[in-house]
């Protein structure tokens, strides 16, 4: 697994410059503060927008486990959905 972004399984161009702007440069920068905690910090950046789970969330989770976020198991992603609430 490359530890970098722009090579990182589900990390399009927009979903990196997000990343980007809390702190967020590399997986390990990422696996640091974990999924939840980045999708979160991206949400309150931009109050008042909706970023899908899916593109999101999922797909932070599926870039850390090098797996397509769609391929992620229910039971991860439920587990993601319950804790960003």
């Amino acid at each position: 697994m490359t530890n970098d972004l722009k090579n990182a399984r589900n990390i399009g161009p927009t979903v990196e410059r997000h990343l980007n702007q809390i702190g967020v440069f590399s997986l390990s920068d990422l696996a640091e503060i974990g999924p939840v905690e980045a999708y979160k910090r991206i949400g309150e950046l931009q109050p008042g927008k909706t970023f899908p789970v899916c593109y999101y969330l999922y797909s932070l989770q599926g870039a850390l486990l090098d797996v397509h976020w769609n391929d992620l198991p229910g039971n991860i992603k439920e587990d993601l959905k319950n804790r960003i609430k």
